[in-house]
């Protein structure tokens, strides 16, 4: 099937997302889990090591300054399902204001990021990447933070990995998924409103809450 931005953010308000085989695959299909990933937003756990890596790690932190960049270190591994079509759109969608990311910097290098795509109060978290150690992880702790400030309801992943367990994502049924999803997308956030994510306030802001 071919996408349109259009079709692609109502399979979003519907509870649906595509994906591709692999790179290489020019088909799409939807994905519609009977089990939804999902990051309670006050949920999110900063181990020990984790903090000490956010404070001490040197990295910096920026959002939509290299929202191709991110998505193409997402895409950069043996087994990937963004194709040329789904890069494309998620572009499109950056264009439009409803995708962002959040990139993670060392000494003016790309290093980790996470991006996904936003309909009103709802994340929908596609993929993250990290050439450093736990720059990914220090990329969701970010993002957790911006979401929660911001106004969001939800934040998706869509699938529940280990990973992402460790760090405080659940598994909901597709029934719960859907309400909640309904009632997200019908409030207001802003992921762009100027807030302050400093290190100290990032681990402290998380760590009251989960």
């Amino acid at each position: 099937m071919s996408l349109s931005p259009e079709l692609l953010l109502h399979g979003y308000s519907i509870g649906i997302f595509p994906m591709a085989e692999h790179r290489d695959d020019p088909e799409l299909f939807w994905v519609d889990p009977k089990f939804r990933g999902v990051f309670p937003l006050d949920g999110f756990h900063i181990s020990r090591s984790l903090a000490r890596r956010i404070r001490n790690s040197g990295f910096e932190v920026s959002i939509d300054q290299h929202f191709a960049g991110v998505v193409d270190g997402c895409a950069d591994r043996t087994d990937t399902w963004i194709n040329a079509e789904l890069r494309g759109l998620y572009l499109d969608l950056h264009q439009s204001g409803h995708a962002h990311s959040l990139e993670v910097w060392e000494e003016n290098q790309l290093v980790g990021g996470v991006y996904g795509v936003v309909l009103g109060a709802a994340f929908f978290g596609e993929s993250m990447f990290s050439r450093r150690t736990d720059a990914s992880k220090v990329a969701l702790a970010y993002l957790v933070d911006r979401l929660r400030q911001t106004g969001f309801r939800l934040f998706d992943t869509q699938f529940l990995t280990a990973h992402l367990a460790s760090l405080g994502a659940i598994e909901i049924p597709r029934n719960q998924y859907r309400r909640e999803l309904e009632e997200a997308i019908n409030a207001s956030a802003d992921f762009t409103a100027a807030i302050a994510q400093s290190a100290d306030g990032v681990i402290q802001r998380i760590t009251q809450t989960s």
